[in-house]
């Protein structure tokens, strides 16, 4: 109460407090706050000027595996290019392979096609040539026969009718006659039974 007597009253002096705790805060803060900026900038001795310093301290172990995750990511990175330029590589050698394996099927084809022409006028030049030998007479027929390797005289006479093929038979030397009928009995010797 005697602080009311003297003209002051308990409100007012709180208020006073406040407003000087108010004060000193604030004074704190702007010299911290010049602190601050004082310590987060440098002086260039050679170029007169502030520049601001554009990294953070950190301590030594953050440091160090922030180095390794950089590492670890350009690794990474380095390991993902060489993937892609493989991908490449391997679609190309497919592409590749593909167009060499389509020019191979065209060469196949074309050749089958070849092989059955020739097949096709193969078998008629001897379908033709068998006639012609079967009309002859027999004995003119094996004079030619007995020029003709075995095989090549077995060939013949397989296709031809047995009496034309018995004529021609009659009229060659009985050796090469026997030779020929060897052949002609062997060439399905080999065949299964069932």
């Amino acid at each position: 109460m005697k602080a009311t007597q003297k003209g002051r009253s308990p409100r007012g002096i709180l208020a006073f407090v406040v407003a000087m705790l108010l004060l000193s805060g604030s004074l704190r803060l702007g010299s911290i706050g010049i602190a601050v900026a004082s310590s987060t900038t440098d002086v260039d001795p050679k170029l007169g000027n502030v520049e601001a310093v554009s990294e953070c301290v950190t301590d030594a172990e953050t440091h160090e595996l922030m180095e390794l995750l950089k590492a670890r990511s350009e690794q990474i990175s380095a390991l993902e290019a060489e993937q892609e330029k493989r991908q490449i590589e391997l679609a190309n050698a497919e592409a590749t392979i593909l167009e060499n394996l389509s020019r191979v099927e065209e060469a196949e084809t074309r050749l089958s096609q070849t092989i059955q022409r020739v097949d096709g006028a193969s078998s008629k030049d001897v379908n033709k040539l068998t006639s012609v030998y079967e009309s002859m007479k027999p004995k003119d027929a094996a004079l030619l026969f007995e020029q003709m390797s075995p095989d090549f005289a077995a060939g013949f006479l397989a296709q031809m009718s047995p009496s034309a093929a018995a004529g021609i038979l009659s009229g060659l030397t009985s050796e090469k006659a026997y030779t020929v009928s060897v052949v002609l009995a062997g060439r399905n010797a080999n065949a299964p039974k069932q």
